[in-house]
């Protein structure tokens, strides 16, 4: 398949049967290869479902187009979650995703069994019940991850940044400073480059009895040097003060090897519960991503059937396909359908380019054709 005109879009739509159900197929299948195949098309069968009054029905396509939005809005959350935890390349994630998805048609094979053969029992709320625990276990496993990945992020930023703000524990060692002095303290400066030469020349006389030749470059960073000095302990506020005239920064600092350890070890148990929780968290999305995809598919299945009825009447009798247009040719596509099916409906010439609301089809802005049509939109992520 050429990725460039196949689009991630598919439309399931449906006819009447004319002497037979698989004339109708065949007629759809010719018009639409003729053109320079316009569309990669596939019967989409579905069960014969035992049908309720004219009311039931039209009561059902409003309950099942408020369904569906919803079961779309939760394929796209696991989706666009999956993404977000894979950090990956989006398009990788969306292969991934319709991989593990297969086509539409096989999954919708596979899971025929998933109804009883009445309209009026089909598994509304074991569809949404479904999806609903999808949804909501979702918000509790992102939610455990996302704040597993903003701590270990903080703790990250802290050990990253300019030496000004940067956590400074994972760069000096115990040798930098005198430690349990009476009188004797050692500080941490941050000496911008540019100064150095000044604090070379300067640092033993900022204050009173800071210990010569006590300072040394401990680490730098693009624009500043970390620099030690070691003084009195009563001389130290004389000492911040000059050294802040001259653009030295005493940064607070204790060194505290107990607080030190503790931070690494925070860090290395966040990064292992981190590892730990992605592989099952992926293998989760993928299986619920699945289940998610096929109650949708599901949906759009009866949608098709309730409303393929309300429009053909009874007895039951139209062949359901699915087609996957081709990018360049959705324009002409379309004429191809409309005049395949315009006989349908009288008033379809005057409305085939107005978007006009059905009574009984709760549609938000869903275009008006005078064939049965839903589209199925697999791009699911938003490219931000």
């Amino acid at each position: 398949q050429d990725k460039g005109t196949k689009m991630t879009e598919f439309w399931l739509i449906s006819a009447p049967g004319e002497k037979t159900c698989q004339q109708t197929w065949e007629k759809l299948h010719a018009a639409t290869t003729k053109h320079n195949n316009l569309s990669t098309n596939s019967k989409f069968n579905i069960p014969d479902l035992k049908v309720g009054t004219l009311d039931v029905l039209v009561g059902l396509s409003d309950e099942l187009a408020k369904l569906d939005a919803f079961v779309e809005s939760v394929v796209k959350k696991v989706a666009q979650y999956m993404a977000d935890v894979l950090e990956d390349s989006k398009d990788k994630v969306q292969e991934n995703l319709l991989a593990n998805g297969g086509l539409l048609e096989q999954q919708w094979q596979a899971e025929h069994k998933f109804y009883s053969s009445s309209l009026d029992t089909v598994p509304f709320l074991f569809i949404f019940k479904g999806v609903n625990q999808i949804d909501n276990d979702l918000k509790a496993r992102a939610s455990a991850y996302n704040n597993l990945k903003g701590n270990l992020q903080n703790l990250e930023r802290k050990n990253a940044g300019s030496l000004l703000t940067r956590s400074l524990a994972d760069i000096v060692k115990k040798e930098d400073f005198v430690l349990d002095s009476e009188y004797l303290v050692t500080l941490l400066v941050i000496v911008p480059k540019l100064n150095y030469n000044d604090w070379v020349k300067q640092y033993e006389t900022l204050a009173e009895m800071v210990v010569p030749r006590s300072s040394n470059v401990l680490f730098e960073d693009q624009d500043s040097y970390l620099c030690n000095v070691t003084l009195f302990r009563k001389a130290v506020d004389d000492f911040k003060h000059k050294a802040r005239e001259y653009k030295f920064m005493v940064r607070d600092f204790q060194y505290n090897e107990e607080e030190m350890k503790a931070d690494k070890e925070e860090m290395n148990r966040l990064s292992t519960d981190k590892k730990k929780q992605f592989g099952p968290l992926v293998r989760w999305l993928k299986v619920n991503f699945s289940e998610a995809f096929i109650a949708w598919i599901h949906v759009k299945a009866l949608r098709v059937f309730v409303e393929s009825v309300l429009r053909y009447g009874l007895p039951v009798n139209f062949q359901a396909m699915l087609l996957q247009p081709n990018k360049k040719t959705m324009k002409k596509l379309r004429e191809v359908l409309y005049e395949l099916y315009k006989h349908l409906d009288s008033s379809a010439a005057a409305i085939i380019d107005a978007t006009m609301d059905i009574p009984g089809l709760n549609l938000s802005q869903q275009e008006y054709y005078p064939y049965v049509y839903y589209k199925i939109d697999c791009n699911l992520l938003e490219f931000k």
